[in-house]
């Protein structure tokens, strides 16, 4: 019996000398086990963080997919067994290792352009817009308005427009930024954390100023799940569990290298259900997580899990529509109804192609087209109302991981950035499980080039939604809830 599980009583009142070992317990075993387990953690982490910066040096998602897919299956299986074997380091020396992990992926991240995405292309144009004093959602990258704030790097002269990343406009335009005949789609706390990096940037230092950004948001969310977990979780899982975020290789990808905004999101996201309670704290946090997108904004229901009294759940609504608001204060003033710019378009498209990518991949293998919507709909709200009735108050982010992946399931989307807060939402609840959601749209973004017409998007998202379910079903069978980490 260990020494944390004692009787109240003479045993704790006579306590054993710490050099005096325990007579039932192999202390030099033990240590070796401990140690051999650093060891394999760090070297496995040294293995992650060279694929890292090897898989980004191959190619990209356009030119050479399926040698990024193949990079991104090894960070993943070596991300595995480092989050296993990271179990049986001691406590102190784990977290040590999660720390320095997280900074070592982010810092492999950085080595390169990003490879899979041009959304960054559109962040730093909306920093500079707002930099002259023009808003955002005023104009689209392409109109007149904008092109004495034009240059070579978001704006290339070289004939041919050709090459990854680049559109050619109607206007005989060469652009690096993805939609430019359309304003932005972002929320206000998105296009500030844009202004920030744009001001804060030396001139001409280019995509670098949103990577740096994107590596200090990825690693203050480590922290900040470190923190949380400790604090109302258990201490010594706190750190295995904050490894499902710290290594996972969709953080140093889409998080660092690729720089995706909803990083801001998650953090601000994990902030928030890491709160003590459900008061005006967390619904600001949360306001300010779902005014730098959207996707957020499904934590709402897990974060009112158990409130019963109608005060406590007005407040907690009133405060997340209080900072959403005093967000867009700024934007309405200068740019009035025009402050949505492009998003209803955006969230109408949902950036699905047409053909092989549709939505609602899973429910349209049992239902009509024209049926999936609803079910989704109605599947949703019946999830967030058990999420809220049933939910453990002493555990938010558990019904928000529910309803999250239950989300991301359904709708299945082909852009794997979008799961970044279920990976986060999975650190905190230890449902590894989830993370194959995550994989799932991964390997359609990347290999639905290399396999055209076949039916990739139901066999991965199906594949997963398998997995999830087996992994629940495990975990009832050994009666815990919520981990199988332990």
């Amino acid at each position: 019996m260990s020494d944390t599980t004692l009787p109240r009583g003479r045993d704790q009142e006579k306590p054993q000398p710490a050099s005096v070992p325990d007579p039932g317990r192999p202390v030099g075993s033990k240590s070796r086990r401990a140690t051999l387990a650093v060891a394999v953690t760090t070297a496995l982490l040294a293995a992650l963080t060279a694929v890292v910066v090897d898989t980004l040096r191959t190619g990209d998602n356009e030119t050479d997919p399926g040698r990024v897919l193949a990079g991104y299956a090894v960070a993943w299986t070596l991300f595995a067994a480092a989050a296993w074997t990271v179990r049986k380091a001691p406590a102190r020396a784990a977290a040590v290792l999660v720390l320095a992990g997280s900074a070592a992926v982010a810092v492999a991240a950085l080595t390169s352009p990003p490879r899979t995405s041009n959304d960054m292309f559109r962040y730093a144009w909306d920093g500079r817009v707002q930099a002259a004093g023009i808003s955002p959602y005023a104009h689209p990258p392409a109109a007149p308005e904008l092109k004495h704030l034009r240059d070579s790097w978001l704006f290339p002269t070289e004939r041919p427009c050709e090459g990854w990343g680049l559109t050619h406009t109607r206007d005989d335009l060469c652009v690096r930024i993805n939609r430019p005949g359309v304003p932005t789609i972002y929320p206000p706390v998105a296009e500030g954390w844009y202004l920030a990096v744009h001001v804060l940037s030396p001139a001409d230092s280019r995509h670098k100023p949103l990577q740096v950004g994107g590596a200090v948001l990825a690693f203050g969310t480590t922290v900040a799940l470190l923190a949380v977990l400790r604090r109302r979780g258990d201490p010594q899982r706190a750190p295995a569990r904050a490894a499902l975020w710290a290594w996972c290789p969709a953080v140093p990808f889409e998080a660092v290298n690729d720089a995706h905004i909803d990083t801001l999101g998650v953090l601000l996201t994990v902030l928030a259900l890491g709160t003590a309670s459900a008061g005006a704290r967390r619904g600001a946090l949360l306001g300010a997580a779902v005014a730098v997108k959207l996707l957020p904004v499904l934590a709402l229901p897990g974060a009112l899990a158990g409130q019963r009294g109608p005060k406590r759940i007005a407040g907690l609504v009133t405060a997340v529509l209080g900072a959403i608001a005093v967000a867009y204060l700024p934007y309405v003033a200068a740019s009035g109804v025009g402050v949505l710019g492009y998003l209803p378009g955006y969230l109408q498209e949902e950036g699905y192609e047409s053909g092989h990518v549709r939505r609602f991949a899973l429910l349209r293998l049992l239902l009509p087209d024209t049926a999936a919507g609803v079910a989704v709909t109605i599947l949703l709200a019946l999830t967030a109302l058990y999420v809220w009735w049933r939910g453990d108050p002493t555990r938010p982010w558990s019904g928000a991981l529910l309803l999250t992946g239950t989300a991301l399931l359904l709708v299945s989307p082909s852009y794997p950035w979008y799961s970044l807060l279920l990976v986060a939402l999975v650190a905190l609840d230890g449902r590894w499980e989830w993370l194959t959601v995550t994989m799932a749209g991964t390997v359609l973004y990347l290999a639905a080039r290399i396999l055209p017409g076949f039916p990739l998007q139901a066999w991965a998202y199906g594949a997963a939604a398998v997995t999830v379910a087996l992994g629940a079903c495990l975990r009832g069978a050994r009666g815990d809830r919520h981990d199988v980490l332990s």
